[in-house]
């Protein structure tokens, strides 16, 4: 059964100027944002400390947050290992002028006087800002691949006016989560980062279904502009738009709301950009492609004239 009982006829060409300013806003913002308060890098990138410690029975790990937090290491990292809850690790980022070991003999200090056990403390590691530096290019570069093969197989599939319009798409994608991410100082890990790469397929998928639909009402209706064309397209792929998000969408709060503490940033990273993807297949892929004039002509299959045998 369909969303809709027939396809609707909402204006979106019309009101792409619109659109296209609001995208332009939250763009530029996310880009000043960004220049000025960075991101919130997590321990996977700026480095730090790692321990792993046994308890002799289940753990709360919410409550060693609480009493890490309260003893001045507001961004501690905890979660379990194994299915029993009696091991924990435990992350810890640097700090000025205090050494690596000094700031781990304290946390275990801590988790000490607030247990009645005897721990066990499996293992101390020291993760230093160079590997994190060697993370943050190593992401980078794959995001890079990513949106450089997307562009090729866009061009293959469709026309360079189609890639041109969603690499636009998945860059505007991309900023804005950034944007959210460095505004509200969100914890940015290697969770987020792969959060962004699910983020760039999901948008790309959306806007493929699109320019497939734009594709086909070319060759199909004759008469009309290419605006009504595109708009009738939007139309017509806008139940599947909005049955994909909402059903995305509420596992991604599910997600949020159930997964815990560590899995919260790739949650968050995924509903930003769930919800800006969806709107930027609808105006900011579709609307760069009428920018750069797509026409009929470009989308129809070329016919080969037949080669005509003479006869004597």
């Amino acid at each position: 059964m369909r969303f809709f009982s027939k396809a609707p006829n909402i204006d979106f060409v019309g009101k792409r100027k619109i659109a296209l300013f609001v995208s332009l806003v939250l763009f530029v913002g996310s880009i000043v944002s960004l220049s000025v308060n960075n991101l919130n890098l997590g321990l996977d990138f700026k480095g730090g400390i790692l321990l792993e410690v046994g308890y002799p029975k289940e753990v709360n790990v919410e409550a060693l947050r609480s009493t890490l937090s309260k003893n001045g290491f507001k961004d501690a990292v905890v979660q379990y290992i194994g299915p029993t809850g009696t091991v924990v690790t435990i992350r810890i980022s640097e700090k000025e002028n205090t050494s690596k070991a000094v700031i781990s003999d304290r946390v275990l200090e801590i988790l000490k006087a607030n247990s009645d056990e005897a721990l066990d403390i499996r293992r101390r590691e020291f993760v230093g800002a160079k590997v994190g530096e060697e993370l943050r290019e190593r992401g980078g570069f794959a995001m890079l691949i990513a949106v450089g093969m997307i562009m090729v197989y866009v061009m293959l599939r469709f026309e360079w006016r189609f890639a041109v319009g969603a690499i636009t798409a998945l860059v505007h994608d991309v900023f804005i989560t950034l944007g959210f991410f460095s505004v509200f100082k969100w914890n940015f890990d290697l969770t987020v980062l792969a959060a962004l790469l699910a983020v760039i397929g999901y948008s790309l998928n959306d806007t493929i279904v699109v320019y497939d639909r734009i594709r086909e009402n070319f060759r199909k209706i004759r008469k009309g502009t290419t605006q009504d064309v595109t708009n009738r397209s939007l139309n017509e792929t806008l139940s599947r738009t909005i049955i994909t998000s909402l059903t995305t969408l509420v596992v991604l709060l599910a997600m949020y709301f159930f997964g815990g503490e560590l899995i919260r940033p790739f949650a968050i990273a995924l509903v930003i950009g769930v919800l800006v993807g969806t709107y930027s297949s609808i105006y900011v892929a579709s609307s760069m492609v009428l920018a750069l004039k797509i026409d009929r002509s470009h989308l129809m299959p070329v016919t080969k004239e037949e080669k005509q045998e003479d006869y004597p």
